[in-house]
């Protein structure tokens, strides 16, 4: 059964413009324990991904596009990297305690959805990332909350991206 996500990355780091221009990514660097329990024991193959853009200021914190879960839980080798801002010292190459996942662009929203307009929709009142104090990097979100946030006037000018058939005419 598809489940969907929302995914945060500060744009500074690595923003929707980024995944668009690299297509696919590794979502490493995950430090939270519920956070990797949702990757490593949750996400499946073609699971939907809002890629939410945070610590942007007012009017870019928000939902910024869509992607896609290609490829399942594998240990987070920026764990073992002693140079890379995700090293963690306890983490071991047959033990590892932090995974990643790949996600691949499908589209940016034309605007931002931002936080502030997602805490203004009543139906949107249950979801984790408008609950005060919910900071998770990687949340689910619910089959309707995924519906009506696809229905937004935000996506209207930008189809999803199906990179398997680009370039085959």
């Amino acid at each position: 059964m598809k489940q969907y996500w929302l995914m945060k990355s500060e744009p500074s780091v690595y923003s929707i413009s980024d995944l668009k221009r690299d297509q696919k990514t590794e979502w490493d660097g995950v430090r939270n324990y519920q956070a990797r329990n949702f990757m490593r024991d949750t996400m499946q193959l073609g699971d939907g991904v809002l890629f939410y853009h945070s610590n942007a200021g007012k009017n870019g914190t928000g939902i910024a596009g869509e992607a896609e879960v290609v490829q399942t839980a594998y240990p987070d080798d920026t764990a073992w990297d002693k140079q890379s801002l995700y090293f963690d010292k306890k983490s071991k190459r047959d033990t590892p305690t932090w995974f990643m996942v790949d996600v691949r662009f499908l589209r940016t929203c034309a605007s931002i959805i931002t936080l502030k307009h997602l805490k203004t929709i009543s139906e949107l009142n249950q979801m984790p990332v408008v609950q005060r104090g919910n900071r998770l990097s990687v949340q689910p979100v619910s089959e309707q909350d995924w519906a009506f946030i696809m229905q937004m006037p935000e996506w209207n000018l930008n189809p999803v991206s199906h990179p398997s058939t680009e370039g085959n005419e």
